[in-house]
């Protein structure tokens, strides 16, 4: 495979992929402006390195809710991947294990928790929940994730209705017929195709904080929060049970016009003022890009897009490839900035946007 970076592996994927499937990964909401400034935001950074510091034993290693990975740089959520790749979510969970990084798994997902725990067992999994209104079938999914020996549970809060997604609505993208998506057929007792907007209709759109503490107490799993962009809903989060959050507006696919995460994350890190771990997703594409949401205060970055594409071009080998490029070019970065470890990066690594300190 030639693929030498994350925009490889999108060129490839979109010579794979229909239309409908590339566009219902690769789109936003709105006039996308959000998400193009997910990506710019890294763009308006600057990397200020310091010199002559040791770094023989530069290392990506870190540890995120007391787990060691090898990289600070986790798999995000992503649903239907078996749309992307036949092998779907197990291959990404193969990868993400052999890479020694966390594998969060969507709530829809093309294959179940207890299969994806089976094709990694060894793996360091999360599970991404979406709190439908039947609280049977979200007590029901939680406790799969017990039992499939996921680590956390990953609450999405940013999603009560689906974000007007036009991509979507031009090439009539609708989820293939033959694929299932074991929580929906759960929380309709059966096994259909269905549109976003239907399976969407099925969550809880009167979900508050005191949900969030009742999800917090359903098991012993640490409960991070994602969907935070806000200093007040980051002091909220830890105020009600969250165990870490995620700064994230959902890759630039719900709500228009919000901010970039790389621009909303300062903020939600002084609110949370070391109390819990931060992570951030939207918009990482490079090792450089890691390194400068972890010198602005975030614990690991999440990346969703890539690795979809990475599966669509090579399936698992796809996936094992870039997470394996961009260890590498996290290890480089740190070494290059004058850091030996993650822990080593501080604000003053990067400069204000557009300036040079």
């Amino acid at each position: 495979m030639d693929a030498l970076n994350a925009a490889d592996f999108e060129a490839l994927a979109r010579e794979k992929l229909d239309e409908g499937a590339y566009s219902y990964f690769a789109g936003g909401a709105g006039d996308e402006r959000t998400l193009r400034d997910n990506l710019e935001a890294y763009a308006r950074r600057r990397l200020r390195p310091r010199v002559l510091v040791d770094v023989s034993g530069a290392s990506a290693a870190t540890t995120v809710l007391g787990s060691e990975v090898s990289m600070p740089l986790l798999v995000a959520p992503v649903a239907f991947q078996r749309i992307a790749h036949p092998d779907g979510e197990p291959a990404t969970a193969r990868a993400a294990a052999a890479a020694r990084t966390v594998m969060c798994l969507s709530t829809l997902a093309t294959a179940s928790a207890e299969e994806v725990a089976r094709a990694a067992p060894a793996g360091d999994r999360w599970f991404q929940l979406y709190c439908f209104s039947d609280r049977g079938v979200t007590e029901a999914l939680v406790d799969q994730a017990v039992e499939g020996g996921y680590r956390a549970i990953v609450l999405t809060v940013d999603a009560p209705l689906l974000g007007r997604r036009e991509r979507d609505l031009r090439t009539g993208f609708a989820i293939p017929e033959e694929l299932e998506v074991p929580s929906f057929a759960r929380a309709i007792g059966g096994r259909r195709a269905a549109t976003l907007r239907e399976m969407f209709a099925l969550l809880d759109q009167s979900l508050t904080w005191r949900d969030v503490e009742m999800l917090a107490e359903l098991s012993d799993l640490p409960l991070v929060v994602k969907g935070v962009i806000t200093a007040e809903d980051a002091r909220l989060a830890v105020e009600h049970g969250a165990g870490a959050v995620v700064v994230s507006n959902h890759g630039g696919r719900q709500l228009d016009g919000v901010p970039a995460t790389l621009d909303a994350l300062p903020e939600v890190v002084e609110a949370v003022d070391g109390r819990v771990e931060v992570y951030v997703d939207g918009g990482v594409r490079r090792g450089t890009d890691v390194v400068t949401a972890l010198a602005l205060g975030a614990r690991a970055a999440l990346i969703g897009r890539p690795v979809v594409w990475a599966l669509a071009a090579g399936g698992e080998d796809g996936v094992a490839r870039l997470l394996g490029l961009l260890r590498d070019e996290i290890e480089l970065a740190l070494a290059l900035l004058g850091c030996p470890s993650p822990d080593a990066l501080e604000p003053a690594h990067v400069a204000a946007p557009n300036r040079h300190r």
